[in-house]
């Protein structure tokens, strides 16, 4: 029988974080996370969860969030699955968890999420394409028609071309310590 997660209210959660009865752990990426978390909560990015060992749990509940609580749901079976025993989820992630009243560590300085950029620029791309197409001539509407194109294969391929582009821009790289 495939594991799962038992879902929690936010406000659980926090008492039992509060109380040190249980270990936080956020599985969004990083770029995620540095702009916005659950204040002593680990991040694990599920893209390298497998990677990175958990810390020791014995005697401690371990509870997964992400941002809605979707892609912890969508991946329960293997977030439980390195838990000897019970595993939950934060019903409705951070956001429910920032809903709720809760404390929330933000950094509005830290780069918008990646995924967001990356909405940004194909939303303003696509709609410069039409606008020009309509406007000035039917050859901008190429335009449109190749981002969209790019925005199909990457999720066909799970590459993005656009967030590697966007990546090398000054905001997006690393600070030097």
């Amino acid at each position: 029988m495939p594991k799962s997660l038992i879902p929690l209210a936010p406000e659980a959660v926090e008492a039992r974080v509060r109380e040190d009865h249980a270990l936080l752990i956020d599985i969004r990426e990083d770029d995620e996370f540095a702009r916005r978390h659950i204040p002593g909560a680990l991040s694990r990015p599920l893209s390298r969860f497998e990677g990175v060992a958990l810390p020791e749990t014995a005697g401690t509940e371990v509870i997964y969030t992400c941002r809605s609580g979707m892609r912890t749901t969508a991946n329960a079976a293997r977030l439980a699955a390195p838990l000897g025993g019970a595993a939950y989820v934060v019903t409705g992630g951070l956001d429910a968890w920032e809903r709720a009243g809760l404390p929330v560590e933000a950094n509005r300085k830290a780069p918008l999420e990646m995924m967001r950029q990356v909405q940004i620029v194909a939303g303003s791309l696509v709609l410069a394409g039409v606008l020009l197409g309509w406007l000035v001539s039917p050859a901008f509407f190429g335009l449109s028609a190749f981002v969209g194109a790019g925005l199909a294969f990457a999720g066909v391929s799970g590459f993005c071309g656009m967030a590697r582009l966007l990546a090398l821009l000054p905001w997006n790289r690393p600070v030097a310590a």
